[in-house]
């Protein structure tokens, strides 16, 4: 576990996705990881962004860090919940 340090275990762009896939692939890509570790998440604004960041707290996760990024993008860090 990655503890407090907020380092990502693993990173995925999902930019050239579209809803319903962006949260599908965020989903399967924590069910990879061990509660508590981090998943950094590149995504688009708009539907993509309010879609992934919701479900995944209604799933248990914690999205940690929102941050605007260049190009309409943005980056989540999600801490994986026992969901």
């Amino acid at each position: 576990m990655n503890g407090d340090a907020r380092i990502p275990a693993a990173t995925l762009d999902i930019t050239k996705d579209v809803c319903p896939l962006t949260f599908v692939k965020t989903k399967l890509e924590l069910e990879e990881l061990a509660e508590g570790q981090f998943l950094e998440v590149i995504l688009r604004d708009g539907e993509p962004l309010h879609n992934v960041t919701r479900s995944c707290e209604q799933d248990g996760h914690r999205v940690l860090e929102k941050e605007p990024r260049e190009g309409g993008k943005w980056r989540l860090l999600i801490r994986r919940g026992a969901g």
